[in-house]
């Protein structure tokens, strides 16, 4: 089981879960804002080029923004790609840079990849629609896989054995590599600095003097750059290096960083039942609200729980799936039913994921300010969200 990337309550250990309707995600604004500060420092610092990473985040009501922070998106395809376009995330009059990469494409949307993208990134040398782009003058840049591993689960390592995620270094040529204007590499997963800088140490022996053909470096994802603990000095380093040897653009592709502890998921208990040990029934699924809970496994922090003694339930989901549950937790006191709780750092990876498996509703999503305890809601769903994905 991975652990949880969670630093804490922050300021939600002051938040009232009763302001808004359960279920119910709440994001804050000024955390979103401060590791935005963050990312616009190392960008400032070392030359870089910050996208997020929609896939991880894609909250739109904040495009505003993030688009005041950031130099871009990136997109995984055609909905992400307009997406940013259509919400702003990536202007169209102004200095940003949309970059659009997927395993691989569908020859009926890559011709309006084509017209909304800067960068369009191919999984293989030998990729569909790769030539097409060079004829209609794009950006191109191959995603390679450095074949060094160093995420803590095959499942969430892009450079796993036989990842179908970017084209094996080891059968990189001069020939494979021709016509590329950018490399792109997306080897990490929720890491520190060091991870990175072995990789990059790691391409750079093997391709030498290849790497200056390119005209810009992509470092993708996984960085958690807005951690306290993550060496930013070392990463700033490592770009400055990097764009002054090779005289390249180099870009970064956060996601989590973005999103990093900026917000929780508010559910109430429904019920109490007794089996072998106590289970508390939630309003909450973690197979249609917080999937990477089942998915990688991994046990999210929770508001208010205690590590020993106390009073320990099974928080259970909402679903009929046996699997709905998100583990084991302590409380000071008893629960009882319509008591609300809280799970930490549930800003990414959860609403971009969400399901309306066996009819659960969604959360609603609410936005609040910790500086100004401004609370608005975002959205709400019902009935026909769930009636609309069905046939």
């Amino acid at each position: 089981m991975l652990p949880t990337q969670s630093s804490g309550p922050g300021t939600f250990a002051h938040f009232d879960l009763r302001r808004v309707k359960s279920p119910c995600y709440v994001v804050d604004e000024e955390k979103i804002r401060y590791n935005l500060q963050i990312l616009r420092d190392i960008g400032d610092r070392s030359g870089a080029r910050v996208l997020l990473a929609l896939k991880a985040f894609s909250m739109w009501s904040l495009a505003g923004l993030i688009e005041e922070y950031l130099d871009g998106c990136c997109a995984s395809g055609l909905w992400e790609a307009r997406l940013a376009r259509e919400k702003n995330f990536v202007p169209l009059n102004k200095d940003k840079v949309l970059s659009t990469f997927s395993p691989a494409f569908r020859e009926e949307e890559i011709e309006e990849i084509f017209l909304i993208s800067d960068h369009l990134i191919f999984n293989s040398p030998h990729a569909f629609g790769l030539q097409h782009a060079r004829k209609a003058g794009i950006s191109t840049g191959l995603r390679i896989n450095p074949e060094l591993s160093m995420g803590l689960d095959p499942k969430y390592d892009p450079c796993a054995q036989n990842s179908r995620l970017g084209y094996p270094m080891s059968k990189l040529g001069t020939d494979e590599l021709s016509g590329f204007q950018g490399l792109h590499f997306h080897t990490l997963c929720e890491q520190n600095f060091e991870p990175l800088l072995k990789t990059w140490q790691r391409i750079e022996q093997l391709l030498g003097g290849i790497l200056y053909q390119f005209e810009w470096i992509n470092l993708g994802g996984g960085h958690h750059c807005t951690r306290d603990d993550y060496d930013r000095d070392g990463l700033v380093e490592l770009i400055s290096r990097i764009s002054q040897k090779y005289e390249v653009e180099v870009f970064l592709e956060p996601g989590e960083a973005v999103a990093l502890d900026a917000g929780i998921l508010v559910g109430e208990v429904l019920d109490i039942m007794d089996a072998e040990k106590k289970h508390a029934l939630l309003d909450l699924s973690a197979t249609c609200h917080a999937p990477d809970v089942i998915e990688a496994p991994y046990r999210p922090a929770l508001l208010g729980e205690v590590p020993e003694g106390g009073y320990e339930y099974f928080l259970g989901g909402s679903s009929c799936l046996t699997a709905d549950s998100f583990g084991c937790y302590r409380f000071p006191q008893e629960l009882h039913r319509g008591e609300r709780v809280a799970f930490l750092d549930q800003a990414h990876y959860t609403m971009v994921k969400t399901n309306t498996f066996n009819g659960v509703p969604l959360p609603s999503i609410a936005l609040w300010n910790s500086k100004t305890d401004e609370l608005k809601m975002i959205r709400q769903f019902n009935y026909e969200e769930f009636v609309k994905r069905l046939s």
